[in-house]
Protein backbone atom coordinates (compact mmCIF):
# COMPACT_ATOMS: atom_id res chain seq x y z
CA UNK A 1 0.00 0.00 0.00
CA UNK A 2 1.12 3.41 -0.84
CA UNK A 3 1.54 6.13 1.95
CA UNK A 4 -1.11 8.96 2.08
CA UNK A 5 -0.27 11.68 -0.39
CA UNK A 6 -1.84 13.70 2.46
CA UNK A 7 -0.74 12.49 5.90
CA UNK A 8 -1.71 14.37 9.18
CA UNK A 9 0.19 17.33 9.30
CA UNK A 10 2.37 17.17 12.13
CA UNK A 11 2.85 20.92 14.31
CA UNK A 12 5.97 21.72 12.64
CA UNK A 13 4.69 21.85 9.24
CA UNK A 14 1.79 23.38 10.08
CA UNK A 15 0.63 26.55 7.60
CA UNK A 16 1.19 29.82 9.42
CA UNK A 17 -2.01 31.19 7.83
CA UNK A 18 -3.88 29.13 9.67
CA UNK A 19 -1.70 29.02 12.93
CA UNK A 20 -4.90 30.04 15.20
CA UNK A 21 -6.60 26.93 14.56
CA UNK A 22 -3.79 24.28 15.47
CA UNK A 23 -4.14 25.25 19.15
CA UNK A 24 -7.85 24.86 18.60
CA UNK A 25 -9.79 22.14 17.33
CA UNK A 26 -7.91 21.81 14.17
CA UNK A 27 -4.65 20.50 15.96
CA UNK A 28 -6.49 18.13 18.30
CA UNK A 29 -7.75 15.77 15.52
CA UNK A 30 -5.96 14.18 13.10
CA UNK A 31 -8.84 14.71 10.76
CA UNK A 32 -8.37 18.41 10.51
CA UNK A 33 -4.36 17.73 10.38
CA UNK A 34 -5.06 15.60 7.36
CA UNK A 35 -7.36 18.99 5.93
CA UNK A 36 -4.60 21.50 6.77
CA UNK A 37 -3.22 20.02 3.37
CA UNK A 38 -5.78 22.63 2.32
CA UNK A 39 -5.40 25.71 4.18
CA UNK A 40 -8.21 27.97 2.97
CA UNK A 41 -10.75 25.15 3.05
CA UNK A 42 -10.25 24.29 6.95
CA UNK A 43 -10.29 27.89 7.89
CA UNK A 44 -13.66 28.30 5.91
CA UNK A 45 -14.71 24.88 7.42
CA UNK A 46 -14.04 26.18 11.06
CA UNK A 47 -17.27 28.39 11.57
CA UNK A 48 -19.15 25.37 9.53
CA UNK A 49 -17.73 22.87 12.30
CA UNK A 50 -19.15 24.61 15.34
CA UNK A 51 -22.92 25.00 14.33
CA UNK A 52 -22.85 21.37 13.02
CA UNK A 53 -20.96 19.91 15.44
CA UNK A 54 -21.51 22.01 19.21
CA UNK A 55 -24.57 24.85 18.08
CA UNK A 56 -26.97 22.60 16.48
CA UNK A 57 -30.81 22.21 17.16
CA UNK A 58 -30.41 18.53 17.79
CA UNK A 59 -28.22 18.72 21.13
CA UNK A 60 -25.73 16.46 22.35
CA UNK A 61 -26.66 13.01 22.38
CA UNK A 62 -28.70 13.09 18.89
CA UNK A 63 -25.44 14.34 17.14
CA UNK A 64 -24.00 11.26 18.31
CA UNK A 65 -26.65 9.32 16.67
CA UNK A 66 -26.84 10.58 13.33
CA UNK A 67 -22.76 10.91 13.54
CA UNK A 68 -22.70 7.58 14.31
CA UNK A 69 -25.04 6.22 11.31
CA UNK A 70 -23.60 8.51 8.90
CA UNK A 71 -19.82 6.90 9.77
CA UNK A 72 -21.02 3.75 9.81
CA UNK A 73 -22.94 3.86 6.34
CA UNK A 74 -19.77 5.18 5.14
CA UNK A 75 -17.45 2.87 6.38
CA UNK A 76 -15.53 5.30 8.33
CA UNK A 77 -13.45 3.60 10.62
CA UNK A 78 -12.07 6.46 11.95
CA UNK A 79 -15.86 8.74 12.42
CA UNK A 80 -17.17 5.46 14.04
CA UNK A 81 -14.48 5.05 16.19
CA UNK A 82 -14.05 8.79 17.49
CA UNK A 83 -17.98 8.83 17.68
CA UNK A 84 -18.41 5.69 19.77
CA UNK A 85 -15.91 6.84 22.48
CA UNK A 86 -17.83 10.51 22.51
CA UNK A 87 -21.13 8.44 22.72
CA UNK A 88 -20.14 6.53 26.19
CA UNK A 89 -18.54 9.52 27.57
CA UNK A 90 -22.32 10.94 26.86
CA UNK A 91 -23.87 7.93 28.97
CA UNK A 92 -24.84 5.83 25.88
CA UNK A 93 -24.82 2.05 26.24
CA UNK A 94 -23.46 -0.47 24.32
CA UNK A 95 -27.05 -1.78 23.41
CA UNK A 96 -27.81 1.66 22.26
CA UNK A 97 -24.70 2.22 20.10
CA UNK A 98 -25.41 -1.39 18.53
CA UNK A 99 -28.64 -0.31 18.10
CA UNK A 100 -27.76 2.63 15.72
CA UNK A 101 -25.32 1.04 14.32
CA UNK A 102 -27.08 -2.44 13.41
CA UNK A 103 -30.58 -2.65 11.29
CA UNK A 104 -33.05 0.28 11.62
CA UNK A 105 -35.48 -1.89 12.52
CA UNK A 106 -33.54 -1.96 16.08
CA UNK A 107 -33.25 1.57 16.68
CA UNK A 108 -36.46 2.37 18.51
CA UNK A 109 -37.91 6.25 19.05
CA UNK A 110 -36.41 9.22 17.91
CA UNK A 111 -32.96 7.15 17.45
CA UNK A 112 -34.99 4.96 14.63
CA UNK A 113 -36.00 8.62 13.14
CA UNK A 114 -32.63 9.30 13.13
CA UNK A 115 -31.56 6.28 11.93
CA UNK A 116 -33.70 5.86 8.94
CA UNK A 117 -33.13 9.50 7.90
CA UNK A 118 -30.01 9.15 7.60
CA UNK A 119 -30.19 6.01 5.67
CA UNK A 120 -32.66 7.99 3.96
CA UNK A 121 -30.24 11.00 2.95
CA UNK A 122 -27.24 8.49 1.90
CA UNK A 123 -29.52 6.32 -0.07
CA UNK A 124 -32.19 8.51 -2.11
CA UNK A 125 -30.44 12.22 -0.94
CA UNK A 126 -33.88 13.23 0.45
CA UNK A 127 -35.84 12.59 2.59
CA UNK A 128 -39.80 11.83 2.05
CA UNK A 129 -42.42 14.58 3.15
CA UNK A 130 -43.84 12.28 5.74
CA UNK A 131 -39.75 11.38 7.37
CA UNK A 132 -39.46 14.87 7.38
CA UNK A 133 -43.21 15.82 9.29
CA UNK A 134 -42.18 12.70 11.43
CA UNK A 135 -38.79 14.21 12.23
CA UNK A 136 -40.15 17.76 13.06
CA UNK A 137 -42.62 16.61 14.99
CA UNK A 138 -40.51 14.41 16.68
CA UNK A 139 -37.34 16.90 17.06
CA UNK A 140 -38.14 20.45 15.35
CA UNK A 141 -37.65 21.57 12.18
CA UNK A 142 -34.50 23.44 12.81
CA UNK A 143 -33.02 20.03 14.29
CA UNK A 144 -34.43 18.07 10.93
CA UNK A 145 -32.22 20.67 8.50
CA UNK A 146 -29.30 20.38 10.92
CA UNK A 147 -29.49 16.98 10.73
CA UNK A 148 -29.57 16.73 7.08
CA UNK A 149 -26.26 19.09 6.68
CA UNK A 150 -24.92 17.05 9.28
CA UNK A 151 -24.75 14.38 7.36
CA UNK A 152 -23.69 16.61 4.35
CA UNK A 153 -20.77 17.37 6.32
CA UNK A 154 -19.53 14.08 7.50
CA UNK A 155 -20.00 12.69 4.42
CA UNK A 156 -17.22 15.10 3.17
CA UNK A 157 -15.40 14.00 6.67
CA UNK A 158 -15.56 10.68 5.14
CA UNK A 159 -14.44 11.01 1.84
CA UNK A 160 -11.95 12.87 3.10
CA UNK A 161 -10.32 10.06 5.49
CA UNK A 162 -11.04 7.24 3.43
CA UNK A 163 -9.02 8.68 0.56
CA UNK A 164 -6.32 9.75 2.75
CA UNK A 165 -6.13 6.96 5.12
CA UNK A 166 -6.37 9.37 8.38
CA UNK A 167 -5.36 7.08 10.93
CA UNK A 168 -7.78 6.82 14.09
CA UNK A 169 -5.95 9.42 16.75
CA UNK A 170 -3.88 7.61 19.60
CA UNK A 171 -6.30 7.91 22.68
CA UNK A 172 -9.16 6.62 20.27
CA UNK A 173 -7.11 4.07 19.47
CA UNK A 174 -5.94 2.90 23.07
CA UNK A 175 -9.65 3.36 23.67
CA UNK A 176 -10.62 1.17 21.05
CA UNK A 177 -8.30 -1.89 21.70
CA UNK A 178 -10.11 -1.65 25.36
CA UNK A 179 -13.22 -3.18 23.60
CA UNK A 180 -12.61 -3.27 20.25
CA UNK A 181 -16.51 -5.64 19.17
CA UNK A 182 -17.73 -2.27 20.04
CA UNK A 183 -15.73 -0.11 17.98
CA UNK A 184 -15.56 -2.15 15.16
CA UNK A 185 -17.55 -1.60 11.88
CA UNK A 186 -18.99 -4.94 11.71
CA UNK A 187 -22.94 -4.68 13.01
CA UNK A 188 -23.54 -6.87 16.10
CA UNK A 189 -25.60 -9.94 15.41
CA UNK A 190 -29.57 -9.79 15.38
Amino acid sequence: MQPSPCPPITDAEWPDDIAQLREGFAGALNVYRTMAHHPALLNAWAPLRQHVVKDNALGPELTEVVILRAGFRLGSVYEWAHHVSRALALGFSEARINAVRGVPETSNGVDGLIVNAVDALLDTHQLTRAQEATLADAIGRHAVIDLIAMVGFYSVLGYLLKTYDTPIDEAIQAEAWSNSELFSLTPPPV
